[in-house]
């Protein structure tokens, strides 16, 4: 199992979806960024302000990351982690 480090702290997390379809969300908005190793296989997606992960009970989480896109880019693909 590969893992990365990073600092992040949880935005939102999304816990499913209601009757009517929509999607159950609780803000959190940590203050602190942590230091986590984070298994690449949870990580969904990446943008400028995010990474989304999966967690358990089939919710996926927001984690707003402590650099810049381009530094995590970087990092993953020197890893050979990244496709482009």
């Amino acid at each position: 199992m590969k893992f990365i480090e990073l600092e992040v702290k949880t935005a939102f997390i999304v816990h499913g979806f209601d009757e009517n379809n929509k999607e159950i969300i609780e803000n959190i908005a940590d203050e602190v960024f942590v230091k986590k190793l984070i298994s690449i296989d949870r990580i969904q997606s990446i943008s400028e302000e995010y990474v989304l992960v999966t967690s358990s009970h089939a919710r996926v989480m927001y984690w707003e990351y402590n650099c810049s896109m381009e530094e995590l880019t970087k990092r993953l693909k020197s890893a050979g982690l990244l496709i482009v």
